[in-house]
């Protein structure tokens, strides 16, 4: 049996995508989580906790690669440099991390988290992937589901996004896993770039709704950096396939 592929984050979003693909890859799994879960198909389920460091030795033991995605609004920084201690213990012959496009140039809480993570993995003394995305469509969607109950929707101006899919996301990723250490590699986001007026558009119209925008500015350093779109990758990185309407369209799809 192959040595299992720990995956931090597995039970989430992306985490659910990845792990069935290394399972049709031929890849045992380790899923690390705070609250465990039930063994299965050629995934073992283990628990620890990044942000204190509780349990994570037991979880790397034996694990020859991790895909590092677990993540949250913050404390990436210190998650991420106590599963590098764990890994490098452990002998990790390959550590992929997910990071967010703009880390290196938005100047907002969240965006330096990672970029505290990025450089942990960087610093690790262990060969290493990075791959940065755009926000992926299942959180664009759910911006636009809480923006709408507003009777008027606030539209700040200049600011742009390019949303992935997250199975975009996910198919690069196991190709990352499975492949050699490659460093940071090309940013990977979606096929087309929109205003924030364009992707409230979009669901709107996609869930039969109207309401009123109003035009505003951002403010401050972000404010900038998003009007310059540092948040954006437009200078030939690679792109997913799958758009925000297609999304949309399967979205309305499950629900009616």
């Amino acid at each position: 049996m192959n040595a299992p592929i720990l995956v931090t984050g597995g039970t989430g979003t992306l985490g659910r995508l990845v792990t069935p693909l290394l399972r049709d890859a031929g890849h045992p799994v380790r899923v690390l989580s705070r609250h465990g879960g039930q063994p299965g198909n050629g995934v073992e389920h283990v628990t620890a906790d990044l942000s204190t460091g509780e349990g994570i030795e037991r979880a790397v033991r034996g694990a020859e690669i991790i895909l590092h995605l677990a993540g949250g609004a913050k404390g990436d920084t210190e998650a991420s440099a106590n599963l590098v201690r764990a890994a490098r213990q452990a002998g990790v012959r390959h550590l992929v991390y997910i990071s967010v496009i703009g880390a290196d140039r938005v100047p907002l809480g969240w965006f330096r988290s990672k970029l505290g993570a990025e450089r942990a993995v960087t610093d690790s003394g262990l060969p290493w992937t990075t791959l940065r995305a755009a926000q992926f469509h299942d959180l664009a969607f759910k911006t636009a589901q809480q923006m709408a109950k507003l009777p008027v929707i606030p539209i700040p101006g200049g600011l742009r996004f390019q949303p992935v899919d997250a199975r975009d996301v996910a198919d690069r990723l196991v190709a990352l896993t499975l492949g050699k250490p490659a460093g940071l590699v090309p940013d990977l986001a979606g096929p087309t770039v929109y205003g924030m007026a364009d992707l409230m558009r979009g669901y709107l119209e996609a869930q039969g709704k109207r309401r009123l925008m109003m035009p505003l500015r951002m403010p401050g350093k972000a404010g900038r950096a998003y009007r310059a779109g540092d948040n954006l990758t437009l200078h030939g990185d690679t792109t997913g396939t799958r758009t925000w309407e297609a999304f949309l369209a399967e979205q309305n799809s499950q629900t009616h």
